[in-house]
């Protein structure tokens, strides 16, 4: 991977949809060179995958999301790969990490409400072997995510002005 790979992921990752040809004229690459390059990056497993950044909130779908911080007892050999797979698994789970700091493991969940996610963590995640602790905190608003403002500045109104 060159300097011009990495131009190339730069600019998707801020819009996936940009044509061909205006990341070909971005890069000064030929825009056959841009697609060359960009099969080559997915088949190697860099580019993942390509999503859009949608606020639930203003579509008028109500989705509750929560992070769910995990205590885990590493197991032999594997260390938190097993458990991260099996929790990776359930189609509540929109993002796994592994942190550093009080919990080993982050999980972003997401559900219709608060109810639905409390049965997820207390019927599913926190039953599992290798589970020690489990934190659950709600997430309020969303203000950014992948680099996309969430809120809209409005124009401060004046106020008439006279003498």
């Amino acid at each position: 991977m060159d300097e011009n790979d990495r131009m190339i992921l730069s600019i998707l990752e801020e819009n996936c949809r940009i044509s061909e040809q205006v990341l070909a004229d971005m890069t000064n690459l030929s825009r056959e060179e841009v697609i060359s390059r960009i099969k080559k990056l997915e088949e190697e497993g860099i580019i993942k995958n390509y999503v859009a950044c949608i606020d639930w909130e203003k579509a008028g779908d109500g989705v509750v999301a929560a992070i769910i911080e995990l205590k885990v007892s590493p197991e032999k050999d594997y260390g938190y790969d097993k458990i991260a797979e099996k929790i990776s698994k359930f189609r509540q789970v929109k993002s796994l990490r592994l942190v550093s700091g009080a919990y080993d493991l982050e999980i972003l969940v997401t559900g219709r409400d608060i109810h639905e996610i409390a049965r997820f963590v207390s019927g599913q995640i926190a039953p599992l072997e290798n589970i020690r602790e489990t934190g659950t905190i709600l997430i309020m608003k969303t203000y950014k995510e992948n680099g996309q403002l969430y809120f809209e500045k409005k124009p401060v109104e004046r106020l008439p002005y006279s003498f």
